[in-house]
């Protein structure tokens, strides 16, 4: 009906209007001859809470007693110490007003991480090495391919195929990898069980390799490195690849 009477406003005519609209010209005629009821204001309840009894609930929702407790519990807990200062839709109503229907404590917030940024302008400055799942030859069988890649050059520095994963496996494999090419400045990897082994940190620590991960629950950031432009093109510079034992 709107759009009927927006469209003759417009110096459409009726008939037109009627058929783009699918409404008849009776119904529209009658539509705005019918007086439009006036809303009637609302009226405040008798019982609704003052000001200071608001004030009051709110103060009591806040409090170390139930500040942990749902509305319906602290509504429980005042009714069996036969005290009443409003109805359970009235905590929650007060709450929504204020912006608390959720957890009302003070919440630890961790500050954000650091997106991870590397440059390496040199080889055997900084390795990234990753721990991968390769199909077996039977359907249902896995082995774990453990891969180290010098970020200048892009060559890998090391692999390694095991049949499980382990951070005494990685510490092993990076044991033979800084015996053959020299020990890198910064190691980075993902967050999994063998990359943050205690195996895996006390090799770095003890050799004063800094140690780099990703951030939690982030995907990427094993990408996320700087090489400058040209880097890697000189192949006497790339370091050769060690064979798997």
């Amino acid at each position: 009906m709107v759009a009927y009477h927006a469209l003759t406003g417009a110096k459409i005519p009726t008939r037109e209007a009627g058929r783009l609209t699918g409404i008849a010209r009776s119904s529209a005629d009658r539509d705005r001859r019918r007086p439009t009821p006036a809303r009637p204001l609302r009226r405040t309840p008798a019982n609704a809470l003052t000001p200071a009894e608001r004030e009051q609930v709110l103060r009591l929702l806040h409090s170390p007693q139930f500040v942990d407790a749902a509305p319906a519990q602290i509504y429980a807990a005042l009714l069996d110490q036969g005290v009443y200062v409003g109805s359970i839709a009235t905590m929650y109503r007060l709450l929504r007003e204020h912006e608390q229907v959720r957890e009302r404590r003070r919440q630890a917030r961790h500050p954000a991480r650091q997106r991870p940024e590397l440059v390496a302008d040199a080889p055997r400055q900084v390795y990234t090495w990753h721990i991968t799942k390769l199909a077996g030859p039977v359907k249902g069988v896995y082995f774990d391919a453990y891969v180290m890649i010098d970020i200048y050059s892009r060559y890998i520095a090391g692999v390694r195929v095991h049949a499980r994963e382990s951070g005494p496996l990685a510490e092993n494999m990076m044991r033979e990898v800084f015996d053959a090419h020299g020990v890198p400045h910064v190691v980075h990897a993902d967050r999994d069980t063998s990359t943050t082994s205690k195996s895996v940190a006390d090799l770095l620590e003890d050799l004063n390799v800094t140690r780099s991960h990703s951030r939690p629950k982030i995907s990427n950031d094993c990408d996320d490195f700087l090489t400058p432009p040209g880097a890697g093109s000189d192949p006497s510079q790339r370091p050769a690849v060690v064979p798997s034992g």
